[in-house]
């Protein structure tokens, strides 16, 4: 039965001094290159100053610059419709007509009432320059005259509420009504929005009502667009702070000629504070221990701890208050394998950017 092979002690300790011999009589190029394998790789960022805004964020929605019901102001059978649902009108734009048979009718026997009224007046009025009629004969004449006048002015305006009209530019919404259809004053016809300027109002904290004014910018975005930004102004702050959520409402507005936003959507509006101009590094690069912030700073192949004091965060981004230079290497990928005074290989720099 053979035996396994044994290796004593003394066989052990020749090995290792021979591969010392070996390492220490190595040309230099391996001696580096034997070094380069134990490093560390990391990429790195190269500090620098840059701007980097404090932001105050809020959830807004959208209203339409105007917005209205279209109603009737008076009972009546739907004549004709004008319009189409989603159809772009201007001011004064006739939408629907009521029958108006009946008061067409009325309006013509006025009109002949009126012109036998005027016919009697004229002969009254030639009877009384001659003195052969008084004058209160005449008087009466002309005051029925107006009388008639008057009440043909009431049901043209009255014929007028019988043609609904658009008050001002916008969209319409969907259609509600049938010809035929009996609508009475408060019946929905259709919407109508004026989408030219999107309001957007939204709620900040009391703690930030230093920090804005009438006029100032703010950017906005929504899920339905989520690679652009639309940018508004601040047209209204609230005068009064909610003593149940110690917040004050804002309201900006958004140019919206494109008609990309619509009223009731929800916006992320970002409000800047503040500009800064500061060290502002990857928030990757932070390694957190306890309740304090370090990152590794590359020099001469080491890496080195060091502690830092974090400001301001916004996403993907930290502002640096104290603990680094201008110009420092940091460590961005990577921190996680290292070590106080580890060997580390660069693999990228790059200087950190808005």
């Amino acid at each position: 039965m053979s035996k396994g092979l044994k290796f004593s002690p003394l066989l052990i300790a020749v090995m290792l001094c021979i591969g010392l011999v070996v390492y220490l009589y190595m040309p230099k190029e391996e001696q580096e290159q034997v070094k380069q394998h134990n490093a560390t790789n990391v990429k790195v960022y190269h500090t620098d100053e840059s701007e980097f805004e404090v932001l105050v964020e809020a959830l807004g929605t959208g209203k339409a610059n105007e917005s209205v019901v279209i109603t009737t102001q008076t009972s009546d059978i739907v004549q004709k419709i004008h319009f189409k649902d989603g159809d772009r009108v201007k001011a004064g734009q006739v939408l629907l007509t009521l029958i108006d048979l009946e008061e067409k009718a009325r309006l013509a026997a006025l009109d002949v009432d009126l012109q036998e009224a005027n016919r009697q007046l004229k002969r009254v009025f030639n009877l009384a320059k001659n003195n052969v009629t008084s004058e209160q004969l005449l008087d009466e004449q002309q005051a029925k005259v107006n009388a008639l006048k008057a009440e043909m002015n009431v049901l043209k305006t009255q014929m007028l509420a019988l043609k609904v009209r658009a008050p001002f530019d916008g969209l319409l919404g969907l259609r509600q009504v049938s010809v035929g259809a009996l609508v009475r004053p408060g019946d929905a016809i259709t919407t109508l929005d004026d989408l030219s300027i999107i309001k957007v109002d939204f709620n900040i904290a009391e703690v930030h009502l230093p920090s804005v004014a009438i006029g100032q910018n703010i950017r906005a975005t929504s899920i339905a667009y989520p690679d652009k930004t639309f940018e508004g102004q601040i047209v209204s702050i609230g005068s009064r702070v909610d003593p149940n959520t110690r917040a004050i409402q804002i309201r900006a507005n958004i140019n919206n000629q494109d008609f990309k936003l619509r009223p009731g959507m929800l916006l992320q509006v970002n409000l800047q504070k503040r500009l800064l101009t500061t060290i502002v590094l990857p928030e990757a690069s932070l390694v957190p221990i306890e309740d304090k912030h370090y990152v590794y700073v590359v020099k001469d192949g080491k890496a080195s701890k060091k502690q830092v004091q974090v400001g301001q965060r916004k996403p993907g981004k930290v502002q640096i208050v104290s603990g680094l230079d201008i110009g420092e290497l940091v460590v961005v990928e990577g921190a996680l394998k290292l070590l106080d005074g580890s060997k580390v290989k660069v693999l990228k720099a790059d200087g950190v950017g808005e």
